[in-house]
């Protein structure tokens, strides 16, 4: 029987028929149960989610096509705010769908990922290329009466329209259908890059067959490998899998030289075998499609059309930031390998570093020269305690408070969720959802990801925000022990989760995270910082066993430590930020190793360290659009954070609770009402300096801007 189903929208009845309608698809039913409705993850099957978007996407169609066709005057309230309330239920099931993506791939749903991919492009094509619909909104850009609205109002004005425009809104019919094609194509490459970096991971490890494999491993990294082996039910002792948790401690401690190039190995050719998975011609066509689409949209090249909407404006600020911090980070590593190689030399070794040997011998040298050992200090950094001294930080810098609960659906055991809320007024604020642990079909990384956003628009509702890493578990019943630098991450992506949950604003467009890519990152590289204070070392950094905190002797010699490193960091980021950038200035068909070579050639790049990430594993770029041509916004962020730290530096400190409140109100609750440069000189007082960045990672400073 044909079902007819009513949609009402800003006092609009219309009618839609659909006789697959599966009113029993629990994807398309409204989240229910406290805190204003959560995902029902005890009730969704990986087969529900085609139907349930076909479903959602004619829905959300439907919604527009009333809006577009409103013989009424367009209004801010029948046109933007209609807009904003419309596709309720597209907008539910691509939350859960991406959680799928990211932390519960599978055979089954990565065929249905590879079906609804372009799908799910070409209905964003048809909102962003409705021409009835343009030609609203390009009427409230232009008319004067928007004057009147307030200045968040204007601001959603502008997000509209300059996005309509960017995608093609313009465009004659002709140019539109072919923007839409290449978008459709791009959606269906993006997730072929990306399931083939996903089965390289997966699929490929080092094999520990003997106890002499396990020399030097700490005794953490040795039971992660024994239970990673088990965990793949392999007939050998351990294996190192092929994701950055497990290589990275890999390269730092073993002492089996062979060992670490074969891991070395692995990791930087992902997607680069020859394989079935091999990415080099899926990248070559993503960056030739990229470049049609940028000439169809009027912009030379596909650099300068993503940052036509980013705080740079325009690729050459960002090639000038990057070189400019390029050469002295290239010459602290000269000088750091110079002091690895003397230990080389020292210890009879009849070799030049290699980047296998990097974190190795990086290591001996910090323990050398600083008297600082990882694993002395690991023994302090449990994953559970540094958890809660993040939740101590929000507290003490923006009153929010924690509370754990076991009433919502979670889509895997290891998740668990947390109740947040104004720990001065009570009232509830969202909820924090935690996926700490690496799994088979969870991508590598660690990444913030929001389910609902904020908005005050149709009654207050609460954002749902979530932090995902990849610690390896380990031994049962022990504390996860992590290294300082997945202890930064942590306190990295937990910024952008307390950027999404302080959010307050009106409009859900405009909520939390919902900023220029390359200011995105600046709240998350702030959060940072305080994971070193003396407040956060000795209250949660306490030692695995004896429960002591980290003694402040120690303290101490990681402060005298904390720019040892960065040479290596910022090489390691800056050659991937600019090699990116230069794909994406080139109209050329490239070879993707022999662009890779002779650009890193140019910039004599190191030979012991390689890019963060090589050309056919470069995700953040190759997965999506999202940081295509816009890896450099790391750096542009980093400039922003270490401008913004001096601001408490300057104050009474990092709990100086004036500076606090002021960084909330103009930046970690403002989302995205207010231009990002503007925000940023209402915190500060001013436009941020880049000097403050040399001096935080220790390099000289030629000038200031």
């Amino acid at each position: 029987m044909k079902k007819i189903i009513t949609f009402f929208l800003m006092g609009t009845t219309f009618f839609a028929s659909n006789a697959q309608t599966n009113v029993e698809n629990p994807l398309l039913k409204p989240w229910v149960g406290p805190y204003g409705g959560v995902p029902a993850f005890n009730e969704y099957k990986v087969s529900d989610f085609k139907p349930a978007i076909d479903f959602a996407i004619q829905e959300k169609l439907n919604e527009v096509d009333v809006i577009a066709n409103n013989p009424k005057a367009p209004t801010f309230d029948n046109t933007i705010a209609a807009l904003e309330l419309s596709g309720k239920t597209i907008s539910r099931i691509s939350s859960v769908y991406g959680i799928y993506r990211s932390n519960l791939s599978s055979a089954e749903f990565s065929a249905i990922d590879r079906e609804m991919s372009p799908k799910l492009s070409a209905f964003d094509d048809k909102i962003n290329q409705n021409r009835k619909l343009f030609i609203r909104i390009e009427t409230l850009y232009n008319a004067k009466e928007s004057k009147k609205l307030t200045s968040e109002q204007q601001r959603l004005i502008w997000v509209y329209y300059t996005r309509f425009v960017r995608e093609g809104a313009k465009l004659d019919d002709a140019k539109k259908a072919k923007v839409s094609a290449i978008n459709q194509e791009l959606a269906s490459l993006f997730t072929k890059f990306s399931q083939n970096l996903l089965a390289e991971e997966h699929n490929q490890y080092v094999a520990l067959t003997t106890e002499a494999d396990f020399s030097g491993l700490p005794n953490e990294v040795k039971n992660a490998a024994i239970a990673e082996a088990k965990a793949r039910k392999l007939d050998v002792l351990g294996c190192i899998a092929n994701t950055r948790s497990s290589i990275e401690p890999f390269l730092t401690f073993s002492t089996r030289r062979d060992l670490r190039e074969k891991a070395f190995d692995i990791f930087v050719k992902r997607g680069d075998n020859g394989n079935e998975n091999d990415n080099n011609a899926t990248l070559v066509k993503i960056l030739q499609l990229r470049q049609q689409k940028a000439k169809l949209l009027g912009f030379p090249t596909f650099a300068h059309w993503n940052l036509s909407n980013k705080m740079a404006k325009e690729p050459q600020r960002t090639l000038d930031l990057m070189e400019s911090v390029w050469e002295p980070a290239v010459a602290k590593v000269k000088d750091d390998v110079a002091e690895m190689q003397k230990i080389v030399d020292a210890e009879g070794g009849n070799f030049k570093i290699q980047p296998w040997d990097y974190r190795y011998y990086a290591e001996k040298v910090r323990k050398a020269k600083y008297d600082l050992d990882q694993n002395e200090v690991k023994q302090y950094l449990q994953l559970e305690k540094l958890r809660e001294g993040m939740f101590w930080v929000a507290g003490e810098l923006f009153n929010l408070n924690f509370k754990q609960i076991t009433n919502v659906p979670v889509y895997h055991s290891d998740v668990r969720v947390w109740e947040v809320s104004n720990k001065v007024t009570g009232k509830l604020i969202g909820l924090w959802y935690f996926d700490p642990y690496a799994r088979v079909g969870k991508r590598s990384g660690a990444w913030m990801n929001s389910y609902r956003q904020q908005q005050k628009l149709n009654g207050e509702v609460l954002t749902i925000v979530s932090n995902n890493c990849n610690f390896i578990k380990g031994a049962d019943n022990e504390p996860i022990l992590i290294s300082w630098d997945d202890a930064s991450t942590l306190f990295h992506e937990f910024g952008h989760a307390l950027h999404g949950l302080c959010s307050d604003v009106t409009y859900p467009s405009l909520a939390g995270t919902a900023v220029a890519r390359d200011y995105v990152e600046f709240p998350s590289q702030l959060l940072e910082h305080w994971l070193a204070t003396p407040e956060v070392l000795s209250k949660f950094a306490l030692h695995y066993k004896t429960g002591q905190p980290l003694p402040k002797e120690l303290m101490e010699r990681i402060e005298r430590a904390a720019n040892f490193g960065e040479g290596f960091a910022t090489v390691e980021t800056i050659s991937s930020s600019l090699i990116d950038m230069k794909l994406h200035l080139t109209t050329d068909i490239i070879d993707p190793h022999k662009f890779e070579k002779e650009n890193l050639d140019k910039l004599h790049m190191p030979s012991e360290i390689v890019m963060r990430h090589r050309i056919p594993q470069f995700g953040h770029i190759f997965s999506s659009d999202g940081y295509a041509a816009g890896y450099y916004s790391y750096l542009w962020a980093d400039v922003i954070n270490a401008d913004a730290w001096e601001a408490f530096a300057e104050g009474k400190g990092p709990y100086d609770t004036e500076v606090a409140k002021r960084l909330y109100d103009t930046v970690f609750s403002v989302g995205n009402t207010i231009d990002q440069e503007k925000a940023y000189e209402n915190f500060r007082g001013r436009a941020p300096k880049s000097d403050a960045l040399m001096r935080a990672r220790n390099f000289p400073v030629k000038g200031k801007k």
